[in-house]
């Protein structure tokens, strides 16, 4: 029997209080992605780049708890792979200025993003391989770029060194506490993790497109 088929109370647990954390989601994460109004993206000034590039990551809770799940995925040598993720995710944001995100599209592309927490779970759960976490981080990286598609050169600047500085603190925190989480929290408590990890993502998923 597989991790999968042995957690599957706790999934089931996860899934249920979904009715529960959808009323957390309704801080939705469509409505997070400009914590500081910012507006037209054509208008930013180079400060206001900074602060949206650090706030977006932190204040979007679709962003936040996809980067504190990272402690529970039990990645090797957690701390090695800072690095990667956010090369990862600078990486999604760049394409998003030569890739633009359709209107039409975006609540899919919210709801994707919101999964990525379900692919979280999964990954520590051990059914699918930890290292898909860098296209996740990736595609995170998308939507956080594409909010500021049009801005000038500085404030554009500014706004990924603020993604870099935001997420940057945070992945040193997280990673430097992985080890020490799940050694407290043992495999019980990171199959629960992984359950509800699960039920916020759909969730938000869920939100995002009747939103």
């Amino acid at each position: 029997m597989n991790a999968l088929t042995k957690a599957s109370p706790l999934l089931r647990a996860g899934v249920i209080s979904t009715a529960g954390l959808v009323g957390l989601s309704l801080f939705s994460p469509a409505h997070a992605h400009h914590p500081f109004g910012m507006g037209d993206s054509t208008d930013l000034s180079a400060l206001q780049g900074l602060l949206s590039g650090i706030g977006h990551p932190l204040l979007g809770p679709d962003h936040l708890l996809f980067l504190l799940a990272i402690a529970l995925i039990g990645l090797p040598r957690p701390r090695t792979w800072v690095l990667p993720l956010l090369a990862a995710g600078l990486g999604g944001s760049v394409l998003s200025q030569f890739i633009p995100l359709p209107d039409a599209v975006a609540p899919w592309a919210e709801a994707l993003v919101s999964l990525t927490l379900a692919a979280e779970g999964l990954m520590a759960l051990f059914a699918i391989p930890s290292f898909l976490v860098l296209p996740l981080v990736a595609l995170h990286g998308f939507l956080l770029g594409s909010t500021i598609v049009g801005a000038e050169p500085t404030p554009l600047a500014t706004y990924f060194l603020g993604l870099l500085i935001g997420q940057g603190a945070l992945l040193l925190v997280v990673t430097s506490w992985s080890q020490s989480l799940l050694e407290r929290i043992g495999e019980q408590g990171q199959r629960l993790g992984a359950g509800i990890w699960m039920g916020i993502g759909m969730a938000f998923a869920w939100v995002a497109l009747i939103d």
